[in-house]
């Protein structure tokens, strides 16, 4: 889908190798420049499925040498991916308008969790932080407790790599048709709260309160989980008024006054508090298959393990195991193009020399001062 496509990005963590990975895995080559020395980078193991696709060359970025085979590599490249704070490929000479100057349809993305600019620019920080400054966070808790810590992919995922591909494939069809390029800002705390707009959008017509447990898909008994017999736990969010009545009957809880009153707020704890004592009494099989094939919007909560014996996701062949590890497939799906499966994790530094004698015979064919 996006042969002929070449991205160079810089060796981090989190979102910008998984927003890389999403470009490799949709068909760009993508070379990552990963750390020449000091081991490896703390967090990321040594042999990463966010690698997959890729081709590697390692640099040490203190070294002019090695900086001057950047700038080659960056000279031959559509787009750049990195994940610094703001000011560190300027101090490198590796900043937009450093290669701008020899390659001005370059597309530059910066993917950072507070931005390119503003008061914590400069700061550190993680995915809770981010999701907690935006409002996002707020919602992630029952009434009166502290907010629980979710996976890092509401922040990093979501409002990070997503929007940095989005923005690096928007930047990439202007540069084809203007032959200019731009700086791609991929802030996590702008798309995060860009998210945030389905959740505001439910205000009007009073859906989404401030107070914790009074919104429509965060205080009902019919939108949450409970915990099953033996361990395992079971989703419920039938908000739809024929879902829900899909859901009473197959609990035999159809004829109950009380659960009739679906959007009655006063009678949402106690509801809950019933559900909860009808859920535990069964294992997470058993009602996995009680609503099987129906309408009740009912799921079981699975670990990546368990998701891969889930009948569905088999059968759509979602998780494969690659080298060793498990690992989604490439996603979304295409009519008239088919990604490989999960392609193989290239060791650090593999295609030095390839990469290398290619910018030899660049150099050699068509001469160029960067």
């Amino acid at each position: 889908m996006l042969s002929g496509l070449r991205i160079i990005e810089f060796e981090a963590l989190g979102p910008a190798p998984f927003a890389a990975m999403m470009l490799a895995d949709l068909g760009a080559e993508v070379i990552v420049i990963h750390r020449k020395s000091g081991g490896d980078t703390p967090g990321k193991p040594s042999e990463n499925i966010l690698d997959r696709g890729k081709r590697s060359i390692a640099l040490d970025l203190k070294s002019a040498q090695d900086i001057a085979i950047a700038r080659k590599l960056l000279s031959t490249a559509d787009g750049l991916i990195e994940g610094f704070r703001p000011g560190v490929m300027e101090r490198l000479g590796l900043g937009p308008n450093d290669i701008g100057a020899f390659n001005p349809s370059l597309v530059y993305g910066r993917m950072t969790g507070w931005g390119q600019s503003g008061p914590r620019a400069q700061q550190a920080g993680h995915d809770l932080n981010y999701i907690s400054l935006t409002g996002a966070l707020w919602y992630a808790s029952n009434p009166n407790e502290p907010p629980f810590t979710p996976p890092t992919l509401v922040g990093d995922i979501g409002g990070g790599a997503l929007y940095l591909v989005v923005g690096m494939l928007s930047a990439l069809i202007n540069a084809r048709q203007t032959h200019q390029g731009a700086v791609v800002d991929a802030a996590i705390v702008d798309g995060t709260a860009h998210m945030m707009a389905l959740l505001l959008s439910l205000r009007s017509s009073g859906g989404l309160k401030t107070e914790r447990g009074q919104s429509t898909l965060d205080g009902p008994h019919w939108s949450r989980c409970y915990a099953c017999k033996g361990g395992g736990f079971i989703s419920v969010q039938c908000l739809e008024p024929k879902f829900y009545a899909a859901f009473l009957k197959l609990l035999e809880l159809d004829q109950d006054v009380d659960f009739l009153n679906q959007f009655d707020k006063s009678l949402w704890p106690e509801l809950g508090a019933r559900l909860g004592g009808i859920f535990v009494g069964q294992t997470q099989d058993h009602w996995a298959q009680v609503f099987a094939g129906t309408d009740a919007c009912v799921a079981p909560v699975l670990s990546p393990d368990g998701s891969t014996k889930d009948p569905h996701m088999a059968a759509r062949g979602i998780w494969q195991h690659i080298q060793g590890h498990l690992q989604p497939a490439p996603a979304p799906r295409f009519s008239t193009w088919a990604p490989q499966a999960p392609a193989q994790i290239r060791p650090k530094d593999a295609d030095r020399q390839d990469i290398l004698e290619e910018l030899r015979k660049r150099e050699t064919d068509a001469p160029r001062s960067i």
